[in-house]
C-alpha cells in the first residue's frame, strides 16, 4: 500500500535528504530501499550520503541504518569552512583605527578597515572619509620628507625658544616672588600647602616623591583640566611624567602614535627656563615646589639656542 501524501514541515536547516523530482522515472511508483520495508512511495527521497532510495519514515540516515552516515554532513561542513575562510578572513592585521580618539579595533570580522589612498593610513567606517580624519592636516605614511633648510628651521626654533623665555619669565614672577624677609618660610609654607593637595600614585614611595605645578599652555593645547598640582617618582624619566601629566589634565597626547612635532608634546622646566628631553631623570631636574608646562608643536630641546 502507497504511502501517505500528507504534507511534511520541513525544518529550515539542510537535511541529509532530498525529495525527489516528480519527472524523475525513479520517483514514480519506486520502492523504499531499506531491506525490511520495501514500500512503494510516489514520493520517494534519497539520501545524500549512500544516494539510497527511501520512503517517508525511513528517509534520514538513522532510520535506514545509512552504511555511510555522516558522510553528507561532513562534506557540508568542509565546504562551509572553505567558504568562511575565503570570503572573512581579514587580509591584514587587526590594529587601532588610525584616528586620534578613535579606539576601534579594525580589521576584524566586525569591523573592516579602510585605507585612506591619501595619507596611507587605516580608518574604521566611522572615519574612512578624509574630512572626518582632517586627512589635509597629515603627512602622509612613506612620503619623501622635504628639503631640509637649515636657516629655516633654526628661525622657527629661535622663534619657539623666544615665546618659551617670555611665557618662562611671566610664570617666574608668579612661582618665585622676589626674596623677602619672610621668602623662605612662606615658601616652607607653599611647599607644605602642594604636599597636602597635590594628587598622584599612592604607591609610589613617600620618600621618592617629587612634588610639581603642571599646566598646559592655552595657545598650543587644550585640555580639559588647565592646571594641577601632583607628585611623582624622582626616577621616572621625563617622558613618562609627561604622559602622566598629560593624562591627569586630560590634554590629547599624540607622542607615542607618531606624526611630526607640530603634534608632539614637549615639557618646558619653568625655573630653568628650557625645554626638557624625554630621557632625563625627574629628579636631576625638578625640585619640589618646581612648575612644569604641557607645550604642543615647540620643537625638539635645541639647548645651545637656549644659551643664545
Amino acid at each position: 500500500m502507497a504511502s501517505s501524501s500528507a504534507p511534511i514541515s520541513e525544518a529550515t536547516e539542510p537535511q541529509s535528504f532530498t525529495t525527489m523530482n516528480q519527472g524523475d522515472v525513479d520517483a514514480i511508483g519506486s520502492h523504499c530501499q531499506f531491506s525490511y520495508c520495501n514500500q512503494l512511495d510516489f514520493l520517494p527521497f534519497r539520501c545524500e550520503s549512500c544516494k539510497g532510495t527511501y520512503c517517508l519514515d525511513h528517509r534520514t540516515e538513522y532510520t535506514h541504518k545509512c552504511p555511510k552516515e555522516g558522510a553528507w554532513a561532513a562534506a557540508r561542513r568542509k565546504q562551509d569552512a572553505g567558504t568562511a575562510t575565503s570570503m572573512l578572513t581579514p587580509s591584514a592585521p587587526e590594529q587601532q583605527c588610525s584616528h586620534p580618539q578613535c579606539k576601534t579595533t579594525i580589521n576584524t570580522h566586525r569591523n573592516i578597515g579602510v585605507q585612506c589612498s591619501n595619507c596611507n593610513r587605516q580608518y574604521c567606517l566611522k572615519h574612512r572619509l578624509r574630512e572626518e580624519h582632517d586627512c589635509s592636516k597629515l603627512i602622509p605614511i612613506g612620503a619623501r620628507p622635504a628639503r631640509f633648510d637649515a636657516q629655516a628651521q633654526t628661525e622657527k626654533a629661535r622663534t619657539a625658544l623666544s615665546r618659551l623665555k617670555a611665557w618662562g619669565k611671566e610664570k617666574q614672577t608668579a612661582v618665585l616672588p622676589k626674596p623677602k624677609p619672610s621668602s623662605n618660610a612662606a615658601r616652607l609654607v607653599a611647599i607644605n600647602q602642594l604636599k597636602k593637595t597635590a594628587k598622584g600614585d599612592d604607591k609610589i614611595p613617600v620618600e621618592k616623591r617629587i612634588y610639581l605645578h603642571v599646566e598646559a599652555e592655552a595657545n598650543t593645547t587644550t585640555s580639559k583640566y588647565p592646571k594641577g598640582d601632583f607628585f611623582y617618582n624622582k626616577e621616572w624619566s621625563v617622558g613618562r611624567v609627561l604622559d602622566a601629566a598629560a593624562k591627569s589634565l586630560q590634554v590629547q597626547n599624540l607622542n607615542n602614535r607618531g606624526g611630526g612635532e607640530e603634534e608632539r608634546l614637549r615639557v618646558f622646566h619653568v625655573e630653568a627656563g628650557r625645554l626638557l628631553e624625554f630621557s632625563e631623570k625627574t629628579g636631576d631636574v625638578f625640585g619640589t615646589g618646581n612648575t612644569m608646562v604641557l607645550l604642543r608643536g615647540v620643537g625638539p630641546a635645541i639647548p645651545d639656542l637656549i644659551q643664545a
